[in-house]
């Protein structure tokens, strides 16, 4: 069982910066990636950006070279920098955990979602 716990939210003007965190409770040693997903209203949820544990990385195309995924294994904790911010960033913004949950099942856990909002 794994428990998500977002925060850093907010409302910032376009080419400000959030950074976002998600710390993860449970069992931490049965996750293998962490990620961040967001949803704008009338839209589907889409993957934002996504780090394993060996450190690999995945951003959408959007958000290449303003977002950053990071890890604090000590802290149980992901982290989404966000940097030059445009109002398209608009968005509900969900951590998740894929974690195994026995032998050869795996499961996706998420957070309660926190709201960037980037507006003038």
């Amino acid at each position: 069982q794994v428990q998500l716990v977002e925060s850093g939210g907010g409302l910032v003007q376009p080419g400000g910066s959030l950074r976002l965190s998600c710390a993860a409770s449970g069992s931490i040693s049965s996750i293998y990636a962490m990620g961040w997903h967001r949803q704008a209203p009338g839209k589907q949820r889409e993957l934002v950006a996504r780090i394993t544990n060996g450190g690999s990385t995945n951003y959408v195309d959007s958000v290449k070279g303003r977002f950053t995924i990071s890890r604090d294994n000590a802290k149980n904790t992901v982290y989404l920098q966000m940097n030059s911010l445009k109002p398209e960033d608009t968005a509900v913004y969900y951590c998740n955990a894929d974690h195994w949950i026995q032998l050869a099942v795996r499961e996706s856990s998420w957070g309660q979602g926190t709201q960037v909002t980037v507006s003038s």
